[in-house]
């Protein structure tokens, strides 16, 4: 009954002295709020408003065909240029896409001499610039095609391929965006809160302190785990409810709970990594570098930005000790695909070894660092 008392008044202590720092509530405000929906709606869905210029030399009905066919919403109303005002209109970032359509085309078509088209393309844009090239593609190509054949319509293909979307019928973005912030952000507020809790008592002094109290390291280090991760956690849970479902309106197929206390066992393990990481940096500079150093690697190969079937062998492997490889799996399977525990347990056990193995070695560092102060 001490043990657990001394380690619930360091936790609310700690939760005090985040109350006190402003900073940190700001951040924690809004990475579960404004970030979350900046990231579910920052990318468009696809091309819109894209300003486009064209450079028609033929000036013939299928010229103005294509011309047409670039219209609102994907496309701005096309302005009609000289040849030699697209390098200028690419330079000064007028137009994303110019399109030149060369004179005596449509005689050149109906010949059938394939004559050249040309597309000119601002790359710094480059979301835009990768959809939009491949649609104007396509839509060069339709009209071509009608205008040969003197009809719409398109060959019936010998297969019919029937397309299923699951789990994301329409292809939205912000249910991918929205869900994968919030998986980011656990671990990365998890690290930060905890490693700050221990650089802040090294810095305002408290850390001896706690020393001449009748307390361990162990309560110590258990204090700054559940608190730090509680606060993840409640703020985890406020912004699937409410900015998730309810301002996004993005379903969630599997349990909230399941997921929750697959967080649970997630925050034990990067709270315990920011403890750590805590002992060996000096000061909050020594420690955002070291994050940096972590925490972008491990989010980036964690399977949450690309599959981690297409990242080398070596990768996966070195990947599997690290706690985000296995949240991010069970996260999504949850989340996306409404898996239960018998799917999940994998990971859930690979994040209890994890875990052990990285408390042992945090606090095992946390008592030589306290050692060394003394």
């Amino acid at each position: 009954m001490a043990l657990a008392s001394n380690i619930y008044r360091l936790g609310i202590k700690e939760l005090w002295s985040l109350l006190r720092d402003p900073i940190m509530l700001v951040l924690i405000a809004y990475s579960f709020t404004f970030q979350v929906y900046i990231a579910a709606t920052a990318m468009p869905e696809g091309l819109s408003n894209v300003p486009i210029s064209i450079v028609d030399e033929d000036d013939s009905p299928l010229s103005a065909r294509i011309t047409s066919a670039l219209h609102p919403p994907q496309f701005m109303p096309p302005t009609r240029v000289t040849l030699s005002e697209v390098d200028v209109g690419l330079d000064a970032g007028l137009y994303t896409f110019s399109l030149n359509i060369p004179p005596n085309f449509q005689r050149d078509v109906l010949a059938g001499r394939a004559p050249a088209i040309q597309l000119n393309v601002d790359a710094t844009r480059m979301s835009q610039a990768f959809t939009g090239s491949g649609y104007i593609q396509q839509i060069v190509m339709g009209e071509i095609n009608e205008f040969v054949q003197r009809y719409r319509g398109s060959a019936v293909p010998p297969v019919d391929l029937a397309l299923r979307m699951r789990f994301n019928p329409a292809l939205t973005r912000a249910w991918f965006g929205s869900l994968m912030e919030i998986i980011n952000n656990v671990t990365m507020l998890s690290i930060v809160l905890a490693g700050a809790a221990l650089i802040r008592e090294r810095e305002h002094g408290t850390i001896e302190h706690l020393l001449v109290m009748p307390v361990t390291p162990t309560e110590i280090m258990l204090g700054k785990i559940w608190s730090m991760g509680l606060v993840v956690l409640l703020a985890t849970a406020f912004s699937l409810n409410f900015i998730v479902q309810w301002a996004l309106k993005v379903p969630i197929e599997g349990s909230l709970a399941l997921f929750l206390a697959v967080a649970t066992l997630h925050l034990f393990v990067t709270t315990s990594i920011g403890i750590f990481m805590a002992t060996l940096a000096r000061s909050m500079p020594q420690f955002g570098l070291l994050i940096m150093l972590v925490l972008l690697p491990m989010q980036m190969l964690s399977g949450g930005t690309t599959p981690r079937e297409s990242m080398p062998i070596l990768a996966q492997n070195i990947m599997q000790v690290a706690p985000t490889t296995h949240f991010v799996a069970a996260a999504q399977a949850i989340l996306y695909r409404g898996a239960g525990f018998d799917v999940v347990w994998p990971q859930v056990l690979a994040l209890i070894v994890i875990g052990a193995v990285f408390f042992v070695a945090a606090l095992v560092h946390f008592r030589k660092s306290i050692s060394q102060m003394d």
